[in-house]
């Protein structure tokens, strides 16, 4: 495997047709799409076409849609599976409007279901995810820089650097930075 970096371009534009994939797969229009994901037909098109990048709460709410972990969705756009990925080849995704970083540490393959994500979240930031992809999905969130409010089907855990939250995610969830401090966390998901 050739050791190249992807662009943040080259990644939007396989998101892009992996998400028009996806629909056609299903046989559904833009028009039912929009009224399973709750996102507009023209933001769909938009983004099937490659003209804006998405940001997390869409793509948490196409990911609902269509049964699918967000990181699972990520990981279909990458290349075929090699048990060593350096971390000059691990796909980054930035959300546009939060400045949300998700790195894919693992190496993606379609055919395990463990994965490992490195998250970097900004001061006073706010990502709210209306469902889970896929209920009872298992989490284990390692908090290595900065503090974290995790809430997790109505239930509030304050983190610390160090501190590690598990669960299994069947409903609503949000992420909140405190206003003086960002955070940088693994996101293990099982």
């Amino acid at each position: 495997m050739e050791n190249m970096e992807l662009t943040d371009n080259d990644t939007e534009q396989r998101l892009a047709a992996r998400l028009k994939q996806l629909r056609v797969e299903r046989g559904w229009s833009l028009d039912q799409l929009a009224s399973a994901s709750q996102v507009s037909r023209a933001t769909l098109s938009r983004l099937e076409n490659g003209e804006v990048s998405p940001t997390t709460a869409v793509l948490g709410k196409l990911c609902a849609a269509y049964g699918l972990a967000m990181s699972r969705l990520l990981r279909m756009v990458e290349d075929d599976f090699a048990p060593l990925l350096l971390r000059a080849q691990q796909s980054v995704w930035t959300d546009p409007e939060t400045g949300f970083r998700r790195r894919c540490v693992s190496p993606p393959s379609r055919a395990l279901a463990g994965e490992a994500l490195e998250c970097e979240l900004g001061a006073g930031v706010t990502i709210a995810y209306a469902t889970s992809p896929r209920p009872g999905m298992e989490h284990h969130l390692l908090l290595q820089e900065g503090r974290l409010n995790v809430t997790v089907d109505g239930r509030s855990h304050a983190l610390q650097a160090g501190d590690c939250l598990r669960y299994q995610l069947h409903g609503a969830s949000t992420f909140v930075t405190p206003a003086d401090s960002g955070a940088r966390y693994f996101l293990f998901i099982v």
